[in-house]
Order: C-alpha cells, then structure tokens, then sequence
C-alpha cells in the first residue's frame, strides 16, 4: 500500500486513516488506511476474519474505531453531525431481516417512515427491482432472491449518496445478478458510490473501478485489477493460433525463446500457449504478429490475484 496524506482528499466518499478496531487485547483492524472516490463502484475483498465486516460498521458509523479517524462524504464520523449524514447512507447487510407478516410495499413503507422518507417514493423503487406483481404479498412467500431485491429497494430509499453492499446477491438466478448490477449501473450514473462485498470475486471482477483486499486487518493491496496484477507481477497466458505451416512452427518457437522474456512455450497442433509476465506482453505479441491469425490474452482472473497477494490464507482471528 502507497503512504496516504495525512487529511482526506476533498473527492473522497470514505475516507479512512490509521485506523484500529480492538476487542479487549485483541485487534479486528490495524493502521487500515484508504480512500474511495466518489461516484466509484469500490470493492472491498478478503478472507473469513479478514476485517471487512468492522469495516462495513466503522463505515456506517456503527461502532466507532479504536484509533484513527474515519470520514464519510466528507463528515468525521466519530462527531455528532455525523448522524446527520447517515441520512446519505444506504445499506445492504448479508441476510436482509425482516417482519414475514407484512406485505413488500408495507416493510418498505416501513423503511420509508424510519427515514422520514414520503411513501410516494416506494412504487418507483419496488418497480425498479421487479418487485411491483408482489407488492401487496407477504414477504414469508417471497424467494430468498425476491427478498435480497426488496433488501436492495430500502437501500435505495431517499437517492443515498453512498449505499453499502454486503454479499448482495445471495440468492439471486443469473439473470437477477445481471438485472441487480443494471440497477446500481442506474445508481451510478446520478453520482452515488457503492461500496460491495462479495465472495463471489468472478461476479465483481469486471464490475467494480477499484479492490481493496484485507488480509489479517490490515490492507494488502488497492487499485484497480490491472494495478493489482502488476502490483504482484501475475502472469499472462497468451494463446497463439499460428498461421504457418507445422513443419516451420520450429522457426517461431526458435524465435520466441531468444526473446529476452522469461516465458515457457507450449505446442498444441497448430497452436503455442506462450506463458509470459506483464512487462514482456508486447515483446512476444510483436514476435507473433507476422504469423498467428488469432491471439487470445488470457490475464489472471481476480481470485488468482486475490489468492497471490495471500487471500488463501487462514485467518488467525
């Protein structure tokens, strides 16, 4: 991690410094340090015990830190106005609880009430999560899936600035998980970020601007996933169809492997898997261009990236 300055940057949604969190003797977090820009969809990923839930209740000012200071759109969250600006917060937990008895439109009225928000509000946001033929149903005969998307619309109550998502789409279909990512697309676009967490890293990978991965309470690595990959020099696998008859696929092999490029070649028919680091990319694409009709770049996905900088690791915790 590069050294932060020392205040919050004006553009920053959450801003954190020096922060620790202690149970007793024993510290959930330590000296975790971090901006997300505003507007940005940001996510935060770690093992089991890494840190990511004190994180999540620092952050929406459920408990406050050991240490450090944490701001939220730009208010110190540990003084009294910060209760104000909770009022620009949405969240998202887990496992979206609520009263089984009453109808979709009566918890979101409910939700509404509690942040003085005017029920005219909620028919838009039940039709925005497909909710609107369930509306007046009891949510005990709601799918788990139907109720993470009634949890997402009293997220959205009041256009917070900043909407905190933990595991969102449990429970969600693919199509329910590409429909949820349209919404916050939708989201996005009037200014508001999102911060998410997932285990599910494939989900997010291309979907968030930027990863914050926790390791141990601490913060391992942030960026966005080409920073990461190059942050720990992750590996690229280039498939190469090659043009040229077998007989002369020799010359290239010859060729590729007086590069002064650390990679391993592999011959599958008419076709080399050539295994290279970031920095040497362009030294053998400009070796393969003259020969091969088709070059497939396969990076390294975010789990990799995710398990190379330790996210394999069990937590001490």
């Amino acid at each position: 991690m590069t050294s932060l300055p020392a205040s919050p940057p004006t553009d920053a949604a959450v801003s954190l410094r020096g922060i620790e969190h202690r149970y007793g003797a024993f510290a959930v977090l330590r000296d975790v340090g971090f901006d997300i820009p505003r507007g940005a969809m940001f996510g935060l990923i770690g093992h089991n015990g890494a840190g990511k839930s004190t994180l999540f209740k620092l952050m929406l000012g459920l408990i406050t830190p050991s240490a450090g200071t944490l701001h939220v759109l730009g208010q110190n969250a540990a003084e009294p106005a910060f209760r104000q600006t909770r009022r620009q917060i949405g969240y998202l937990p887990e496992s979206f609880v609520t009263y089984d008895n009453l109808s979709g439109q009566e918890v979101l009225h409910f939700f509404a009430d509690l942040k003085r928000i005017p029920r005219a509000d909620c028919p838009a946001l039940l039709e925005l999560v497909g909710l609107t033929h369930a509306a007046s149903r009891a949510v005990q005969t709601y799918s788990k899936g139907m109720r993470q998307r009634l949890g997402l619309a009293q997220a959205l109550l009041g256009e917070p600035d900043i909407i905190f998502l933990d595991e969102p789409t449990n429970g969600l279909d693919p199509q329910g998980i590409a429909d949820f990512y349209a919404i916050l697309r939708t989201v996005r676009e009037r200014g508001a970020s999102i911060v998410i967490t997932s285990h599910i890293l494939a989900e997010i990978q291309h979907r968030v601007d930027q990863l914050l991965i926790m390791q141990g309470g601490q913060a391992a690595a942030q960026g966005t996933l080409a920073q990461l990959r190059a942050g720990m020099d992750a590996p690229l696998a280039l498939t190469i169809s090659a043009t040229v008859p077998l007989p002369l696929q020799a010359a290239t092999r010859v060729a590729l492997a007086a590069l002064p490029v650390a990679l391993t070649l592999e011959a599958h028919g008419e076709q080399l898997r050539v295994r290279c680091d970031s920095a040497g990319k362009m030294t053998v694409l400009r070796e393969l261009a003259g020969c091969a009709s088709d070059v497939a770049i396969h990076e390294s996905t975010l789990e990799q990236v995710f398990l190379g900088y330790g996210g394999a690791h069990a937590s001490t915790h």
